[in-house]
This record gives C-alpha cells, sequence and structure tokens, in this order.
C-alpha cells in the first residue's frame, strides 16, 4: 500500500470546479496584487482568528518578519524563541540586527519550554517569540504573564497552527501580532506561498499594512522602509475557496490522531513510539503527527519508505547548531530536549482523507519494524 506524508490531490479533487473558478474569476478581473479578493480574504481570517485585523503578505517567513519589524526589533535586541522549528523562525530575528536567544523546549509538547522563559529576560529583550509547533499552542498563559512583568510584546508563530486554541482562543489571537503561513502542506494550504499576520492593534495594523509595500503610506510617499511582500489575489481567491472547509479538515486530523493513538495502543508500541501530548485545554490540529523512535528513527525511516509510507523529520538540525547560527556561541548539550527530539522524532501521514485502512497499514508496518 502507498501512504504518502500528504496527500494534496484527495483535497483538492472534490474542489476542483470551485478552485478553478476562483482562479478564473482573478483572471477576468485582471487585478493580480492585493485587491478585493485579498481584502476579502483578510477580512474572513480575521474573523476566522476572532481578531480586529488581518493583513495579507507573501509567505509565512515574511509575516515572522514583519511582524518583527512593526513592534521595532533591531540591532542590540533580544528575541527569546526556541531552537527547534522553521529556520524562517530565527532567520528573521537575525536578519533585522537582533540576537535570538533560545530556550529549551518541552518534552512532552516540543514547544518552547515556558517556566525557562524569565530566566533568559534581559534589558535586552525586545520580543518573546513563541511557535505553536505541529499545530498545538505554547502555553500563553506563562507567557503573557511574563510579558507583562517584562513590558514586551509577544509575536505568535503560528505558521502550523491556524484554527488551534488555547482556553478557548485562537492561536495568533493571544499575543501583540499573530503569524501565519499558506504553504501548500499547511492544514490552510494555497497554490503556492503566501502569509498572513492577524492583531487586536490598530497602530501595528496600519504599520504592517505599510511595511508589505515597502513602507508606502500612499502610491510613492513612504514613511518607512519595509519589504516587498504583498499577498496576491490568486492566492486569495484559493485560500477563500478553501477556508470554509477548514475547520472540518482540522477535526478530521484531530480524529486520525485519536484512531492512531487507539492502533498504537492496540498495537502495543504506545510507549515505545512516543505518542504526541496534548495539552488540557487545548485545541491541537495536528499540522503533524508526530512520534518518538528513539534512537532507532532513521532506520525506522527507512523502513517505512521501502514499504510505501511517506515521513518526514521536523526538525533534524536544531538552530542553535545551524552553522550558520554559529556566531551566536551555543554548542551541543546547551539545549538537551531540543538535541534530543532532533535525534529521535518522525512525522507520519496525518491529512484529512487519509483512512483507516492507510493509518492501519502504517502502524502494522511500524510493529512489523519494532518486532
Amino acid at each position: 500500500m502507498k501512504v504518502p506524508l500528504l496527500d494534496l490531490q484527495a483535497q483538492f479533487v472534490p474542489l476542483r470546479a470551485s478552485l478553478l473558478s476562483a482562479i478564473e474569476r482573478v483572471m477576468d478581473a485582471q487585478h493580480f496584487i492585493l485587491g478585493d479578493e485579498v481584502h476579502a480574504l483578510e477580512k474572513e481570517i480575521a474573523k476566522y482568528s476572532r481578531t480586529r485585523h488581518a493583513i495579507g503578505c507573501a509567505s509565512g517567513s515574511d509575516a515572522v518578519l514583519l511582524a518583527l519589524q512593526s513592534i521595532g526589533i533591531g540591532p542590540g535586541q533580544e528575541v527569546i524563541t526556541t531552537p527547534y522549528s522553521f529556520f524562517a523562525t530565527a532567520a528573521a530575528i537575525t536578519r533585522l540586527g537582533a540576537r535570538p536567544v533560545f530556550v529549551d523546549t518541552d518534552p512532552g509538547t516540543y514547544n518552547m519550554k515556558e517556566t525557562e522563559v524569565p530566566d533568559a529576560v534581559t534589558e535586552r529583550t525586545g520580543a518573546l517569540m513563541p511557535v505553536h509547533l505541529f499545530g498545538q499552542p505554547a502555553d500563553m498563559s506563562v507567557l503573557k504573564q511574563v510579558a507583562g512583568q517584562a513590558s514586551i510584546p509577544i509575536v505568535e508563530d503560528a505558521a502550523q497552527a491556524i484554527g488551534a486554541e488555547d482556553q478557548g482562543q485562537r492561536a495568533g489571537s493571544m499575543g501583540t501580532i499573530g503569524c501565519f503561513s499558506f504553504y501548500p502542506s499547511k492544514n490552510l494550504g494555497g497554490a503556492g506561498d503566501g502569509g498572513m499576520l492577524v492583531t487586536n492593534d490598530s497602530e501595528h495594523a496600519e504599520r504592517l499594512r505599510m511595511l508589505r509595500v515597502h513602507g508606502e503610506e500612499r502610491k510613492y510617499h513612504h514613511r518607512m522602509i519595509g519589504i516587498n511582500s504583498r499577498l496576491d489575489a490568486i492566492q486569495a481567491a484559493v485560500l477563500r475557496v478553501k477556508l470554509p472547509y477548514l475547520d472540518e479538515w482540522s477535526e478530521a486530523r484531530r480524529k486520525n490522531a485519536a484512531q492512531y493513538d487507539q492502533l498504537f495502543a492496540d498495537a502495543g508500541l504506545a510507549e515505545k513510539v512516543g505518542l504526541p501530548f496534548v495539552r488540557s485545554g487545548v485545541r491541537h490540529i495536528f499540522n503533524q503527527y508526530v512520534i518518538r523512535a528513539g534512537k532507532r528513527r532513521d532506520a525506522l525511516r527507512d523502513h517505512l519508505k521501502h514499504r510505501g509510507v511517506g515521513t518526514e523529520i521536523y526538525y533534524p538540525v536544531p538552530l542553535h547548531l545551524q552553522e550558520c547560527f554559529a556566531y551566536l556561541g551555543y554548542r551541543e548539550g546547551d539545549f538537551p530536549e531540543a538535541e534530543r527530539a532532533a535525534r529521535e522524532t518522525l512525522a507520519i501521514p496525518i491529512y484529512a482523507e487519509l483512512t483507516l485502512e492507510q493509518q492501519t497499514y502504517v502502524v502494522d508496518t511500524i510493529r512489523k519494524f519494532y518486532a
């Protein structure tokens, strides 16, 4: 049996007519950058995320960069974040001349270990940037308390977590600015790159709208130095077709996660493979379903590949050990949980259209490996 890590065709086929009609609508209008489609999507995402404002941009990576620009991050400042994330998290900080300051990860959730954040705060701290990894929010109640005491903003890297919730609050709505990615593999994915920022702060919303168009207040009049990061109308039209299905897809992923949990338990593998841990009061949307395979992770991945099961390692090298960040002075052993996660974790298929038969095959293939 073939079980890909992600099957975008299975999502596309039922929506094919609607998606092609939306693209045709943009082609007929011949308005490709920002415009009515983007404005409409921004209103819909703001409503979905329970925020006052949403601002479209070219990618999730740009969303993080723009958010940090908006709150004034620059040379001499520090941003506290996690070393176990996609590269863009730390890259955005360094591109602005600031310094990423890492804290280790929680071994259960893989999110930033919130209890270590207070000790990382200094007079140079300009922001906290939690990453809601794999679709589960970080513990925002702790982070908001730390940020409030130190009077520093929070930028939520919610690239993998649109629709996730912590104590009933949507990811992206709990900090100063939230950042989403519409990369095709996300729960809400476009037909290319795309991103969105959400905020309840009107001043930040106004500034972000300028920053995404070179800091332009009105045509050819620039109040600040921004970047070119405009969401295009075709991406917005595609995303508007998909958005009404997002909760249905996320709930299907949650159901698949529960089925995996049961299948692994029935196979006697629950402790051996280390199933995902979900915090109480959280809506985890399972952008990824990640198991721990210990020292035999790579061998298990090869075993699954040879039997038609797609997998991925998120992330094989933690950020503090990336060559380009050597100047930060971190060494192996500084963040043992992040390093252990990089060595042991493996993502298996979890997409909404995954069948019980496919899941059973995945778990049985893993059972045979350990047997």
